[in-house]
């Protein structure tokens, strides 16, 4: 059984969601920080978070990483502390993290999946948002 840590807020389960998919392959690329560090920094819904608060729930995610039943244990974290409002928008801010590098390595589309899934995102939706994803990080 994982040690399970504290309850996350909301804006932390969206973090936790964003570097999760970016950790999935076990290589968190310049790029994916940069990007959640800057939709942190940027976005309406972390209006008031501690972006300081990014290495605490980062270290929990890997932390729970290492346990068996650990990802279990991370989606129950994540959907206890995420409204059902903001479940798409966790997905569309995983989306828009895998796309930051340009490469979509099967583990993090494999993550993504899983996110889809442990958040009950509809496929339309889901279809949609990875669109807008995939055209907003298009290189010339």
């Amino acid at each position: 059984m994982p040690n399970i840590p504290p309850s996350l807020s909301a804006p932390d389960a969206l973090v936790a969601v964003m570097v999760a998919v970016s950790a999935a392959d076990e290589q968190m690329r310049t790029s994916e920080l940069v990007a959640i560090q800057r939709m942190v920094n940027h976005m309406p819904v972390f209006t008031g978070y501690d972006s300081d608060r990014i290495r605490t729930v980062s270290q929990t995610v890997f932390d729970l990483f290492e346990e068996e039943d650990g990802l279990d244990a991370l989606f129950g974290l994540i959907r206890d502390a995420l409204p059902e409002r903001l479940r798409e928008t966790a997905y569309a801010l995983a989306c828009d993290v895998v796309a930051a590098d340009g490469k979509l390595p099967d583990m993090e589309l494999r993550m993504l999946e899983e996110v889809r899934e442990e958040l009950a995102i509809d496929r339309l939706h889901a279809a949609a948002i990875e669109w807008g994803a995939r055209v907003r990080h298009m290189k010339p």
